[in-house]
C-alpha cells in the first residue's frame, strides 16, 4: 500500500513508475494507493477500488483527520508493506505507532529531506528531530540520491535502516511533432521546471537581464504554480509555456544542453530526463545535482558566484556538449533507469517480509 500527501510533480511521476512495475511483478499480489483528494494527480493506472482519496488540505486540524483516515484504511486493507512517500505522509503514517504495535512493515521515502531545504535554522532543526524520532518506527528508509543518503547518515539516521535507491525513469523516448523552431547556429539552452524559489529560475533571469552573449539563447519551459511567484521573462529569454509531459522528450532533443539552477534538490528528475535524451547538463552546486555530473556529462556552477556560470557559458562549444550528452546517456543507462530502481525496491520488500 502506497501512501502520499499531495501527490503531484516528481512524487507522482515516481509513483506511476513504481505502480506500473509492481502491478506486473510476480512478487506482489495487489497494489493500493492512498493520497490527498486535493493537490494530487488523479490519473493512476489502478482499479478504482485500489485508489483511496482522503479529504485534506494542510492544517493542524486536517492533519489529525488525515491520520485517522489513513489508520482506518490501513487497518481495513491489512497490507504486508506500507510504502510512504513525502514528509507529511511520513508523519501521518508513523506518528500513531510511536506508542503502539504495528502489524506491517513501513518503508519511508521523504523524496527530499525537509531539513536539507532552504529555510530557517530552527525549522531545519525541528524537521530533523521529528524525522529522527519517527525513524524508530520505520523498518526501512529509502534515500533517492547519494547526497540525501550521506547527509542523513551524518545527521544520525540509523545506517541499518537506511538504503540508497536512486530515482529512475523509463528508457523509452517519446518523439512527437512540436511547433518550436530554434537557431541551430547558436548554443540553445533549456530550463524545465516550476517558476518557484526552489527551482531557481529567478537566478537565471537576473543573469540574463544583463548578460550579453549573442551565441547563447535561453528557452524556458514551465509556469508559476505557487502564489506570488510570477517571474517577468526578459526579451532575450524565450518562454515556451507549460508543456505536456508526453512532449518533453521532443523539446529536450532540440536543445544543446539543459540548465538546472535549483537552490535545493533532493534528486533532480530534469537532469536524468536530459541524460536520457543525450543532453549535457549545467547544474547548480546544490543538493544532489553535482553528483549527477560524475561521468563528465556536464558542468557545475556556484549560485552564490554567478561569474562561474558566465565562465561556463562563455567557453562552451557545441562539440563538447554533444560529447557530454553521450556520456550522460551512458551514465543514465547504468544508474537511473526505472527497471533498476524498481528491482531494488522489490528486493527491499523481499528482505523485510523474509
Amino acid at each position: 500500500m502506497h501512501i502520499g500527501e499531495y501527490v503531484k510533480g516528481g512524487v507522482a511521476t515516481y509513483l506511476k513508475e513504481v505502480i506500473e512495475f509492481q502491478k506486473q511483478s510476480k512478487d506482489i499480489k495487489e497494489v493500493y494507493l492512498m493520497l490527498s483528494s486535493t493537490n494530487s494527480e488523479k490519473n493512476f493506472d489502478l482499479p478504482s477500488k485500489n485508489i483511496i482519496f482522503y479529504d485534506y488540505t494542510r492544517s493542524i486540524k486536517n492533519s489529525f483527520r488525515a491520520i485517522l483516515a489513513i489508520f482506518k484504511e490501513v487497518k481495513r486493507i491489512k497490507p504486508d508493506i506500507v510504502h510512504v512517500h513525502s514528509t507529511f505522509a511520513g508523519v501521518f503514517v508513523r506518528l500513531p505507532f510511536l506508542f503502539r504495535k504495528k502489524n506491517y512493515k513501513i518503508i519511508y521515502c521523504s523524496h527530499g529531506w525537509s531539513f536539507l531545504m532552504e529555510t530557517t535554522y530552527l525549522k531545519q532543526k525541528l524537521y530533523e528531530i521529528i524525522e529522527i524520532i519517527l525513524a524508530f518506527r520505520t523498518d526501512k528508509i529509502v534515500n533517492i540520491s547519494q547526497n540525501e543518503h550521506v547527509r542523513s547518515l551524518k545527521k544520525g539516521f540509523p545506517s541499518t535502516k537506511s538504503i540508497l535507491i536512486n530515482n529512475g525513469i523509463k528508457e523509452e523516448v517519446k518523439i512527437k511533432e512540436i511547433q518550436c523552431r530554434i537557431d541551430s547556429n547558436k548554443i540553445n539552452l533549456l530550463f524545465v521546471g516550476r517558476f518557484d524559489r526552489q527551482k531557481g529560475l529567478d537566478i537565471l533571469i537576473d543573469l540574463f537581464n544583463h548578460y550579453q552573449n549573442n551565441n547563447i539563447k535561453l528557452y524556458v519551459v514551465g509556469d508559476s504554480i505557487l502564489k506570488n511567484t510570477e517571474i517577468n521573462i526578459p526579451s532575450n529569454v524565450i518562454s515556451l509555456g507549460w508543456i505536456d509531459n508526453d512532449e518533453l522528450d521532443s523539446y529536450y532533443r532540440l536543445f544543446d544542453a539543459v540548465i538546472i539552477p535549483s537552490r535545493w534538490e533532493g534528486f533532480g528528475l530534469v537532469a536524468i530526463e536530459a541524460m536520457k535524451n543525450k543532453k549535457a547538463i549545467i547544474v547548480s552546486n546544490r543538493g544532489a545535482l553535482p553528483d549527477l555530473t560524475q561521468n563528465n556529462n556536464g558542468y557545475v556552477f556556484d549560485i552564490e558566484k554567478l561569474e562561474t556560470l558566465k565562465e561556463i557559458l562563455n567557453s562552451i562549444k557545441k562539440s563538447d556538449l554533444e560529447e557530454k550528452g553521450i556520456n550522460g546517456y551512458e551514465f543514465f543507462n547504468r544508474n537511473f533507469t526505472s527497471e533498476r530502481m524498481n528491482n531494488e525496491i522489490i528486493s527491499v520488500y523481499r528482505e523485510l517480509i523474509n
